[in-house]
């Protein structure tokens, strides 16, 4: 018998191909299921919470929706505005996963009866005997979402669990066509739920209020190359957008919020020999440092080969065994051990060019 038909499990349902794969398949195992759908923003989703319910409607599950829009827009939106008038770019679905969806939404669900919550997520955890947890990638390289991830902590990942995480997306896909899912053709989601265009600068100007504030562009050495209208529609490595002639391809370096400045300059000098992170989470507990690791400093990056050290401040030194590009303040930095999550931070700061 699976951990999952011990006790009844709640499905964090988003009304997506994923999360109701997952609803079905539990249900077909014979698992005591429910669905739940979180509200996290007053106007949009409602989309998603229908779909949601006709899946539930359709697999012949219970499905409830809880309201998390307050406690979302307090531990999730508001820093994610913060973020970017501060000149970082931020990653809220790594933020919302410990707080909201694994944080209270689980309540939510355990208050409801569950003892588990299952989730899309293209992950792994491997339990041991003795209760721990580690958090493995999930087998389909292109989809493994275990960098979202690296902010759970032991109790929730305990009552976790990603029935996708040894399956392809081209399985799933296929699993959903087979049970005939109402959304089976549906198209993936947006890179941010709460911004259903994925238009950021339009959601942050006219939706929030960040002023569209102009100021220079200008290279490390000073040099003024042009104008622009807000810090907040820049993050590093971006190329396009610049409206700079020069004599070869401009990138952005970084972003001064208190000159209003942003810093660009050739490619190799995107490059750096390491990073800070601060808020570092290790779900590998007691990870003796310093230690050999790969990391990951955005979600579609390669894990690269890296050390791991005390920075001697509560923040984590990360050195890079071969210069990277594009690190990004506001960005997540996840330590693997081959398969396994050792942790994960805030990228604070980079260190200085090679």
């Amino acid at each position: 018998m699976s951990i999952a038909q011990k006790g009844r499990v709640a499905v964090a349902m988003s009304g997506g191909v994923d999360s109701s794969v997952t609803a079905a398949l539990l249900r077909s195992q014979g698992c005591d299921v429910f669905g739940i759908t979180m509200r996290v923003f007053p106007g949009v989703g409602q989309q998603a919470i229908d779909d949601a319910a006709r899946v539930a409607a359709h697999i012949g599950i219970a499905h409830h929706v809880v309201d998390l829009s307050t406690p979302f827009r307090e531990s999730v939106l508001n820093p994610f505005v913060a973020d970017y008038r501060a000149g970082r770019t931020p990653n809220p679905c790594a933020r919302c996963n410990p707080l909201i969806k694994f944080g209270l939404l689980l309540d939510a669900a355990v208050a409801l009866g569950a003892e588990f919550m299952a989730t899309g997520h293209y992950a792994r955890i491997e339990r041991a005997e003795d209760g721990f947890c580690r958090l493995l990638k999930g087998v389909d390289t292109t989809k493994d979402q275990s960098y979202f991830l690296f902010g759970l902590r032991q109790e929730q990942l305990t009552r976790a669990l990603f029935p996708l995480g040894g399956m392809t997306k081209a399985a799933v896909r296929t699993l959903a066509a087979e049970l005939g899912l109402p959304v089976m053709e549906k198209a993936e989601s947006q890179e941010i739920c709460f911004i259903p265009d994925n238009d950021y600068v339009r959601f942050l100007e006219e939706e929030e209020g960040v002023p569209p504030l102009a100021g220079n562009i200008v290279t490390r050495q000073g040099e003024l190359l042009g104008r622009h209208r807000g810090i907040h529609r820049y993050t590093v490595g971006q190329r396009r957008g610049l409206g700079i002639a020069f004599r070869e391809p401009l990138y952005v370096l970084g972003v001064d919020p208190c000159r209003q400045e942003v810093i660009v300059g050739t490619r190799s000098e995107l490059y750096r020999s390491g990073l800070r992170a601060g808020g570092f989470n290790w779900i590998v507990p007691h990870t003796a440092l310093p230690c050999v690791a790969t990391c990951k400093i955005r979600y579609r990056h390669h894990p690269v080969s890296c050390e791991l050290s005390d920075n001697g401040d509560g923040r984590v030194l990360i050195s890079f065994h071969t210069p990277e590009k594009g690190v990004t303040p506001g960005q997540a930095v996840v330590a693997y051990d081959g398969e396994t999550v050792l942790g994960g931070g805030w990228i604070e700061e980079a260190l200085e060019e090679c």
